[in-house]
């Protein structure tokens, strides 16, 4: 029992010969082939090359959007005499501050007060170490932020702020106890990549004006960032080492040019693997199209095979001779993908790098590419294996009653192994190129699993309509019968239309749902739940009065309070973090824990809703070592457990605490929720201020707002609705993405339709010409092939809304820990879609059976 793997060289140099003189021929036959894989190898090359130049514009402008060689951040502090020492050995060092606050008018007496939240940024005269800072008018940074005659500092800020505060240059500003002048707008800020997820726009002033707000104090929230500009070439990895063990109590956060902007970096990696992804869903519907080109191009040669074989060719020359005929195809297809992928951005640079927030370096880069072919690779040999093999199986005599009655055979179990080793072998590269295990490995599955399905339905549905072709639903109903036997009947398009079109719609309705239910988590259920207002920078000294004010408020329903401090989690269990993280005990999803710092409180009692899942809280008069209650989710995920031990780093201050308790936390209700909870023995001696959520039944503004601004101006106010437009903007973005993704793959599926129509069409002018000899008119033929696309895009289209639902659920609770709620407007359109899809395909080849002449074509028969 030969398979291709075994074959000897002399049958090799046969089927080259066949298969050379065979493809003479042209590749009109293979249009679909090519066009199909072309596609899906363009589009995961296509995403693959702007990650990639994003990676690469990242890497070289790293300094740039660092603002250092290195940047060295702390929390609630600034640097230490010794530390600063340290850091101006290396070279020239700028010290920036950033803090959100609340930027108020002045208006002259008798006019209302306007606020607004900002992110302020303190700078010093260093400032920027690279990059140019940009000023609408164009004044150098230290000319607009120095004070003037008067004493009075300056601010520059984005347009958005002063618009929405109705200021111009001159106009006074206030922040906190000071009074600033407007002295332009910000038009580029080098650094503001590498600053991470912002919600108000940005107000700069000077460190040297800092201590006229009188925000920056003990407890109060806010960071130091040092960034370096080397005097001398420096080896970074060693140097990191150098001084992070030196001061490895201080709580400093690391960051060098090697990866300036990380978040950035870790989005567009995890956006670009889930278009990898949905691009490999986009080449699967384009396998359907070549496995379906295969078939319809040996169906073709039927009588050429049957003659090989008659005149003594056996089972292996003749896969091989086609099978060799398909390397090179596919090579074609491959290389005119790559070319596509490779070239299209580069075309679109102007346009895509005006919309990227980042600089990227279009070019040609060779690992997206060889990635996409080696996809393809697989995806066209593991789809053109089966009816290669089904060529072999059959014998010539049935080879040669094929086009009537088309046979099937199950391949030998040899080529079933080869096609899934190859599709193991597309599951495995996805995993190890993504760098998302979990979510390639699920997507992967999700689509096999959805072709499965599919190709179940399709074998359903062509026995449903066989059966009621012969009910009497269809009697004395010719086009209605002929659609269901159109269907239902051997060697139709059933299979392929359901393949091709159910797994592209499949893709977008699972994204079409998951994005509405992101939209309904935001959009409805949080607001319900969630507070009016977040409060941070509350002094103790304030907190009881600030209290009071809000609950005399119209509308205020109660208010919540909590300590708040920041720190950042240094060891675990005495091991440092950053071991823990390397060693792999931090699961996927979990890394954002050991990254940055952590707002941490304290209590003497499981504050009201806490639901502890394991361990016990302390007495309220605890005294003793410490102790900390951890999120029981974040817990498994960081690979701790009740007893281990976590070391936080508050105001430089090492605290290592044992874990006493594990409770469930709920972020998503947007209340006042800590990853961390202490004993208060461990943190009330330490300078903190307090946080705050508001809660009403309908919205606070104005009045109450300018009260706040007015008598506690240290204190900043976040809007709720403002917090999750941003995220909502976010996730938006990110679904428009998924959707170009999807639309990819719903291409490829049409192409697939048009040439499963093409390759039918014969038998279509044959069926047509049969029909007309009976009587059957042009308009009832017309009319039957309509209806059967219709019936076939409405049957890909109801199977793909239950696979989609189905994977969208999943995502929903199991990946996103939310609820699911199915929707209507997403399948009507995806019916709608399958519909519309399948009748352009069949309408595109109508003409030809309507006008065939029936005494020609069964003349070209007999």
């Amino acid at each position: 029992m030969s398979s291709p793997s075994t074959a000897s060289a002399p049958r090799l140099r046969t089927a080259w010969t066949f298969a050379r003189r065979e493809l003479r021929g042209g590749l009109r036959s293979f249009r679909v082939f090519l066009t199909c894989l072309a596609l899906g190898v363009a589009g995961i090359a296509g995403v693959g090359s702007v990650v990639a130049a994003i990676e690469a514009g990242l890497a070289r402008e790293g300094q740039a959007l660092l603002g250092g060689d290195v940047e060295i951040e702390l929390t609630y502090r600034f640097a230490e005499p010794a530390e600063r020492a340290d850091m101006e050995a290396l070279g020239t060092v700028s010290e920036t501050v950033d803090f959100r606050g609340m930027a108020r008018t002045a208006p002259a007496a008798g006019e209302a007060v306007d606020s607004a939240l900002v992110q302020v940024k303190a700078v010093d005269g260093a400032y920027p170490l690279y990059g140019e800072m940009l000023l609408d008018p164009p004044v150098p940074l230290s000319e607009a932020l120095r004070r003037d005659a008067e004493g009075r500092a300056g601010v520059v800020a984005e347009r958005a702020l002063l618009t929405r505060l109705g200021l111009s240059v001159g106009d006074p500003v206030r922040l906190g106890e000071g009074v600033f002048e407007v002295r332009a707008a910000i038009e580029k800020e080098p650094d503001r990549a590498a600053g991470g997820f912002e919600f108000g726009p940005r107000f700069m002033i000077s460190t040297e004006a800092l201590p006229d707000t009188d925000l920056v104090k003990p407890g109060t929230l806010y960071e130091t960032e040092y960034r370096i500009r080397f005097d001398e070439p420096r080896a970074l990895g060693p140097l990191r080492a150098e001084l992070l063990a030196k001061h490895q109590d201080a709580g400093w956060r690391w960051r060098d040019r090697r990866d300036g902007a990380p978040a950035v970096r870790r989005f567009v990696d995890r956006l670009g693997a889930f278009l990898t992804l949905v691009g490999l869903a986009a080449l699967a519907v384009g396998g359907v199209g070549v496995g379906a080109s295969v078939r319809n191009y040996l169906e073709g040669k039927t009588e050429t095979i049957a003659t090989l074989k008659t005149l003594g060719a056996d089972g292996p020359t003749i896969v091989w001779t086609y099978l060799l005929q398909i390397a090179v195809l596919a090579a074609a297809g491959i290389a005119i993908g790559l070319a596509l992928g490779a070239l299209i951005p580069i075309a679109f640079a102007p346009l895509l790098a005006e919309s990227l927030p980042v600089p990227a370096a279009f070019g040609v880069y060779p690992a997206p590419l060889a990635e996409a072919a080696l996809y393809g690779t697989l995806a066209a040999f593991m789809f053109a294996l089966w009816p290669l093999a089904r060529a072999r199986e059959v014998r010539a005599a049935g080879l040669f009653r094929d086009l009537v009655s088309p046979a099937r055979a199950t391949p030998r179990p040899s080529y079933l192994l080869a096609i899934a080793g190859l599709g193991a072998a597309a599951a495995a590269a996805a995993m190890v190129f993504t760098g998302q295990w979990m979510l390639a490995g699920g997507f992967v599955g999700g689509v096999a699993g959805a072709l499965l399905l599919l190709a179940l339905a399709a074998e359903g549905i062509g026995a449903v309509s066989r059966s009621l072709a012969r009910s009497g639903i269809a009697r004395n109903r010719l086009p209605l019968r002929l659609a269901l036997g159109g269907v239902g009947g051997p060697g139709g398009e059933t299979r392929g239309a359901v393949l091709a079109l159910g797994l592209g719609l499949t893709v977008l309705t699972a994204i079409g749902l998951v994005d509405s239910n992101l939209r309904r988590l935001v959009d409805d259920t949080l607001p319900e739940r969630a507070p009016a207002y977040f409060f941070v920078d509350i002094q103790n000294a304030d907190l009881e009065s600030f209290r009071g004010t809000a609950l005399e408020q119209p509308g205020v329903t109660r208010i919540e309070t909590a300590p708040m401090l920041r720190g950042v989690i240094t060891r675990i269990n005495g091991m440092s973090a950053r071991e823990w993280r390397e060693q792999g005990r931090v699961a996927d999803g979990f890394g954002w824990i050991l990254r940055g710092d952590r707002g941490v409180t304290y209590a003497a009692t499981p504050p009201v809703g806490t639901a502890i899942t394991e361990g016990d809280w302390w007495p309220a008069d605890y005294q003793g070592e410490p102790l900390v209650s951890f999120g029981d989710e974040q817990a498994r995920g960081l690979g701790v457990g009740i007893g281990d031990t976590i070391t936080v780093n508050v105001f430089g201050r090492d605290i290592t605490a044992r874990i006493a308790s594990l409770r469930r936390v709920e972020f998503r209700q947007m209340g006042i929720n800590f990853l961390m909870v202490f004993d208060p023995g461990v943190l009330r001696g330490a300078p903190h201020t307090h946080i705050a959520t508001l809660y009403g039944e309908e919205p606070v503004e104005g009045a109450y707002l300018r009260t706040v601004a007015n008598d506690y101006p240290a204190v900043t106010a976040v809007r709720v609705e403002d917090a999750l437009e941003v995220i909502a903007g976010a996730l938006r973005d990110v679904a428009t993405a998924a959707r170009v993704g999807a639309s990819a793959t719903l291409i490829t599926g049409l192409v697939v339709l048009i040439g499963a129509a093409a390759a039918g069409q014969r038998r279509q002018i044959y069926e047509a010409a049969v029909l007309k000899t009976l009587g059957a008119t042009r308009g009832s033929i017309l009319a039957a092939m309509t209806l059967r696309a219709a019936l076939l895009g409405l049957a890909a289209s109801v199977v793909a809304i239950g696979a989609g639902t189905l994977a969208a659920w999943a995502v929903s609770v199991y990946v996103m820990d939310a609820g699911f709620a199915f929707d209507g407007a997403t399948a009507a359109l995806v019916i709608v879609g399958g519909v519309i899809a399948t009748l352009i395909a069949s309408a595109a080849f109508a003409l030809g059976p309507l006008s065939a002449r029936p005494a020609r074509v069964l003349r070209a028969r007999e």
